[in-house]
């Protein structure tokens, strides 16, 4: 893959924009992907460096991960059965898919991440996009916006959705699964929005009723640990059984494994969430006031870690936000998100995840510094 798309059309990119740039990754920015800024906690480094010193690491990894299994059960209140870890969400993904292709159409809200189509792609999956609205109200959950959607089997949702970090009820959800053969919801960025309002919207209180549906599930950008690639799936255990029999053998490492069982810890997980739950108060509402107050650019409402930004100048070209999202990456070292990647946006998008404030500033003030030249001009 040329560095050119690796470090453009994708975020998380750090190491290929570092090289390209010939800048040391730690003088980088990295606002282009949706993690929270501070971690891993010190008793996860810890437990790991244990793990690293003791027989797991010589050992191969337990094929059924029950230890990993357990502590997931046990965090959603549901037997180890309907739980199946996996290398990152997107690996999970790609089974979904299999079993979406099986079953007939897909219906892909877009805009819409990436990754799914790419894992349709792999099973020969048909795909339909529906068309979602880019102007929303700022109080959440709303409604999802079905609408009069194409026929179709399988229905994928994300929620928070990405890119726009809009959050759907779960009453308007429901009423899904009798609609569709298969409903695939990926919950990753769902303990990243404020406890009192996501936290009620999950579908996963709704699986032992509804074998069609499947929650997936990420650790990765809540815990702040990208490396080490750990997502799970929450479904009807025959269909897990049958996911587990497609894959290899030992999807998950051993650290990964460890670390899962360790963030999970019920007090420690707790404290967890409530700090990142008053990082997203904090932060969030002063990021968008201050990208507000920027000329040239509209930041729209979130209930996640991350705003979608939108040219003013609207869609006839005179008002990509490619060059400034060049900008601030060549003269300040800083990442933001290009949106070409999510079917339905171009380059009048971008996206910025969320940082701690003394970050958050240095990205306002290099965003200022840009576009405030740019409109007096």
């Amino acid at each position: 893959m040329a560095s050119g798309d690796a470090s453009g059309r994708h975020g998380g990119n750090l190491a290929a924009v570092a090289r390209e740039l010939g800048r040391p990754p730690r003088h980088l920015l990295d606002a282009s992907a949706s993690l929270v800024p501070f971690g891993p906690a010190w008793p996860l480094r810890l437990e790991l460096a244990a793990t690293c010193a003791g027989w797991p690491l010589r050992a191969y990894p337990d094929r059924e991960l029950l230890r990993l299994r357990q502590a997931l059960a046990r965090h959603h209140g549901l037997d180890p059965a309907w739980v199946l870890p996996g290398n990152g969400a997107a690996e999970l993904c790609t089974w979904a898919a299999r079993d979406a292709a099986a079953a007939g159409v897909s219906l892909l809200p877009a805009p819409g991440f990436a990754d799914y189509p790419r894992a349709l792609q792999c099973w020969g999956g048909a795909v339909q996009p529906l068309a979602l609205p880019l102007r929303w109200g700022a109080t959440f959950p709303q409604a999802f916006p079905l609408g009069d959607p194409p026929a179709a089997a399988v229905l994928w949702l994300t929620n928070p959705h990405n890119p726009t970090g809009q959050l759907w009820s779960r009453a308007s959800l429901e009423p899904l699964l009798r609609r569709f053969a298969l409903v695939i919801c990926d919950e990753a960025f769902l303990p990243l929005t404020a406890p009192e309002i996501g936290g009620q919207q999950s579908l996963i209180p709704l699986l032992e009723r509804h074998p069609n549906l499947v929650v997936i599930r990420s650790l990765t950008k809540l815990h702040a640990i990208a490396g080490l690639r750990l997502g799970y799936a929450l479904a009807h255990p025959d269909r897990l059984r049958r996911w587990a029999d497609w894959r290899d053998p030992w999807p998950v490492n051993a650290l990964a494994a460890a670390a899962g069982v360790a963030l999970l810890r019920p007090r420690r997980a707790q404290r967890w969430q409530r700090r990142v739950g008053a990082w997203l108060a904090r932060e969030g509402p002063w990021l968008q006031a201050a990208l507000a107050a920027l000329p040239g650019v509209e930041p729209l409402p979130s209930a996640t870690n991350f705003l979608l930004l939108h040219s003013r100048s609207g869609p006839d070209g005179a008002g990509s936000l490619l060059p400034l999202q060049q900008a601030l990456r060549g003269r300040h070292g800083i990442l933001l998100r290009d949106c070409r990647s999510f079917s339905g946006l171009d380059g009048h998008w971008l996206r910025i995840g969320l940082q701690g404030r003394r970050a958050n500033r240095r990205i306002v003030a290099a965003l200022g510094g840009e576009l405030r030249p740019a409109a007096a001009r």
